[in-house]
């Protein structure tokens, strides 16, 4: 999106001139999934599409927030002494929430702002929609009231908002995929320690594809915290006799030997795919390093199958595609990312086969499910900045 037209999209909104541009990525996780609330590692990055924000300052109180994303919900306007979670306030909870819990840490909000947002981010796709504006938010604020909270208390800030402000008990690797985000690069994080490290992503002659199922994905409404519940059932049962703080401190062969704890067939395949998708996350990083993609590839499949048949988190949407992305020829692995339950699945694919492959798969899964999926090429990007007036 072109800076120029973003701050004139604000201008017909507001009635006034606009002020600074701002953006900040979604985020794809490339392997470890439903492994950051078991303290294992996941395997993220920030992408190139996300969420853009023009921001001007008020010299009163008021906020003013207005997204064309959602252009139903029109203006909506706060205090900035009034930042209580309001069912009715939508999409601005988001945002309201980062400045709420800048607030609990003692930030004072002299003044209000209108902020005009516009995402390219597929509606519900599972690609972070949520941490990147929450990453947005917390950027602006950061740069226009001169704070001097890190950017890595904005990523904690950013899961505080999901978990104690909205509600939804998620791990971190979203806001830490898109507030510590690089280009090119990969974040191998452990969840337990929040030790991290980067990993460049050299795919060659491959590129990375995002297949949208269009199937929206409510986190609220999803069994994301029934899965976490299972989890943590299956940890106090190891923890009878184990001495371990989370089922990331178990690899497979310490699972194998310890699963007689558990005595429960569900509890048992929860916590088997949380520990064997951490150790996946850590080989494919090994994997990556050395420039093994046909591992890499295998690994990416065999979290899919995993989250299939253990963690029963795919849905026949998201099994369609990944299904139908295996028997493509040039395709390395395909798999669901992200929570599941609908949303996008992610494969790697030789650059001379993307046009077929886009064109089989979706044949294939227009003939399954009834309606279509969406194809985007992804590149890994920076995480959260102001955009200069020569930036599209």
């Amino acid at each position: 999106m072109e800076v120029a037209n973003l701050q004139q999209e604000f201008k017909t909104i507001f009635d006034r001139e606009s002020g600074r541009v701002f953006f900040s990525p979604g985020r794809i996780n490339l392997i470890g999934e439903h492994t950051d609330y078991n303290g294992g590692h996941v395997f993220p990055c920030a992408i190139s599409i996300g969420t853009y924000g023009v921001y001007a300052p008020r010299t009163d109180n008021v906020v003013r927030m207005y997204s064309a994303n959602i252009p139903d919900q029109g203006i909506v306007t706060f205090d900035v002494n009034d930042l209580d979670y309001q069912k009715s306030a939508g999409w601005t909870n988001y945002p309201k929430g980062m400045m709420y819990e800048l607030a609990k840490s003692g930030v004072r909000f002299e003044h209000g702002f209108d902020l005009f947002v516009h995402g390219n981010l597929p509606d519900g796709a599972g690609l972070s929609s949520s941490a990147s504006i929450e990453l947005l938010m917390g950027t602006i604020l950061r740069s226009t009231f001169n704070l001097t909270v890190s950017q890595l208390e904005l990523v904690k800030l950013g899961q505080k908002v999901e978990n104690d402000y909205i509600g939804v008990n998620s791990g971190i690797m979203d806001q830490f995929a898109v507030g510590m985000g690089k280009k090119d690069q990969a974040i191998l994080l452990d969840t337990n320690t929040m030790a991290y490290s980067y990993a460049p992503v050299k795919l060659g002659n491959y590129v990375i594809v995002i297949m949208n199922t269009n199937k929206r994905r409510e986190l609220q409404d999803s069994k994301y915290n029934e899965r976490r519940s299972e989890c943590e059932a299956a940890l106090a049962r190891l923890q009878k006799k184990l001495d371990i703080n989370s089922l990331g401190d178990l690899d497979e062969h310490g699972f194998d030997q310890a699963a007689y704890l558990i005595n429960d067939d569900t509890l048992i395949r929860r916590a088997r795919h949380a520990v064997f998708e951490n150790q996946r996350a850590i080989r494919a990083t090994k994997a990556l390093a050395v420039n093994d993609l046909t591992t890499f590839g295998q690994l990416v499949t065999a979290s899919h199958v995993s989250l299939h048949y253990d963690y029963a988190v795919t849905g026949k949407e998201l099994d369609t595609l990944a299904e139908a992305a295996w028997k493509q020829p040039g395709v390395l692995g395909a798999r669901m990312t992200g929570a599941g339950f609908g949303g996008c699945a992610i494969a790697i694919v030789a650059k001379d086969a993307v046009d077929a492959f886009k064109q089989n798969v979706g044949r294939v899964y227009e003939e399954t499910i009834g309606y279509a999926a969406d194809f985007y090429i992804a590149e890994i990007a920076d995480g959260p900045r102001e955009l200069t007036n020569l930036e599209a």
